[in-house]
């Protein structure tokens, strides 16, 4: 059999089975709806940061900058964490949604932890995870006071000690200079777009304003069924149902 035959069924990438990845998509917002609403001290924390990220640009005022501290865990918190596995060819989903982030944290951190007792290796999968989604989560879970599951404790470890899988990584090829969204991923692919109704900016927006949880939680998993997807076309496996 030819080295590309045996690819199309046993990745290079992962030695993981595919019915062993929770696929997650996490949504965040600033922890205070409005830069004004900040306490003192954190103000001048967010006008250094803000300073040292637009110190080029001289109309970018901290009350206006601020709708970017969503992105930093030191700023933002975590407002739902969607998952999914694959059985049976159909992906299982399950959102963490709470309007209080530590009981969120503390579903998810026990999700993982039964997962980890399960005795088999499993690994999380996210889009840019390795530069957001995990650390994030780790952070805001160190923040929180909520027990760190093995799966996101990067500390420590080597890169090869690490089982988590980012599907921006992947596509990289080992090009470090190259960021494609997980949009313009689903694009290529003729995936559907899981950006039908809101994308990432509008997050913000439609958590304090509109108020309206259940249309981020829905946002969120359409992310994960893409995700989930993109996997599988990157590893050439057959697509879900």
């Amino acid at each position: 059999m030819w080295p590309y035959q045996q690819l199309k069924t046993q990745p290079m990438f992962t030695d993981i089975s595919k019915d062993h990845i929770l696929f997650i998509d996490i949504e965040t917002v600033s922890q205070y709806a409005d830069y004004h609403l900040l306490p003192e001290e954190q103000k001048k924390f967010w006008d250094y940061k803000s300073a040292s990220l637009f110190r080029n640009d001289s109309e970018a005022i901290p009350e206006k900058t601020y709708e970017r501290a969503a992105i930093y865990a030191e700023f933002g918190k975590i407002i739902c964490i969607s998952s999914g596995y694959i059985r049976a060819g159909k992906l299982n989903m399950r959102s963490f949604v709470h309007q209080d982030e530590r009981e969120l944290l503390l579903e998810f951190s026990e999700a993982l932890s039964r997962i980890e007792s399960s005795g088999t290796k499993w690994a999380l999968c996210a889009h840019n995870g390795k530069e957001f989604d995990f650390p994030y989560i780790a952070r805001r879970m160190m923040i929180q006071g909520v027990r760190l599951p093995s799966m996101l404790d990067a500390r420590g470890k080597k890169p090869w000690e690490i089982s988590n899988i980012d599907t921006m990584e992947l596509w990289k090829f080992g090009d470090m200079k190259q960021f494609v969204s997980l949009n313009l991923l689903a694009s290529v692919f003729n995936i559907p777009s899981p950006k039908d109704d809101i994308d990432g900016s509008m997050v913000g927006k439609v958590y304090y304003q509109d108020q309206d949880i259940g249309r981020i939680q829905q946002y969120c998993e359409k992310d994960v069924l893409t995700l989930c997807r993109v996997y599988l076309k990157l590893a050439g496996e057959p697509d879900i149902c």
